[in-house]
């Protein structure tokens, strides 16, 4: 790999961890305050669980979307795959933002379904690229599915409180 290349990947990871790092501002204020009053669905996973998973996936996430950009914006479907991934990027920061800071748990139920739906066009499509890319995103719509279960369900639980 060249040094555009290494650039492209630092790049494309730093700005999959900076996501996360604006949705940490709003989640971590509130998870031993708000979250930590709700009820919460069966199987929810344990909070320490949550930190090792998602610094994973945006790992496999910044390496998903350097894939698609060294083969090149011009190549049939990566402009496509490329700005997807961008614009679901967002929504995973906003998700944070509405459901923690907000307290939004019915936003948080709408946002994480557009998330979702987002992530899955940008898997589909970052596999016509690269088939690397686009199974580097699977566990990502994997654990996306798990905090939607958890959030409608957190939803539903909590009617008395919701907005």
């Amino acid at each position: 790999m060249d040094l555009n290349g290494v650039i492209k990947l630092v790049i494309s990871i730093l700005a999959s961890f900076a996501a996360g790092g604006v949705g940490s501002l709003f989640t971590f204020k509130a998870i031993p305050t708000w979250y930590s009053g709700l009820k919460k669905p069966p199987y929810t996973p344990p909070n320490w669980a949550f930190g090792p998973v998602w610094t994973t996936l945006y790992i496999l996430m910044g390496i998903s979307v350097f894939l698609v950009w060294q083969n090149g914006l011009a190549t049939n479907g990566a402009l496509l795959a490329f700005t997807l991934f961008w614009i679901q990027l967002v929504f995973n920061a906003l998700w944070s933002i509405i459901f923690f800071g907000v307290k939004s748990k019915g936003g948080g139920v709408l946002t994480i379904i557009v998330l979702w739906l987002l992530i899955l066009a940008t898997t589909i499509t970052s596999f016509r690229v690269s088939g690397w890319a686009g199974a580097l995103l699977i566990p990502y719509i994997v654990w996306v599915s798990i905090a939607s279960y958890l959030n409608i369900g957190v939803w539903l639980l909590n009617k008395s409180t919701n907005k």
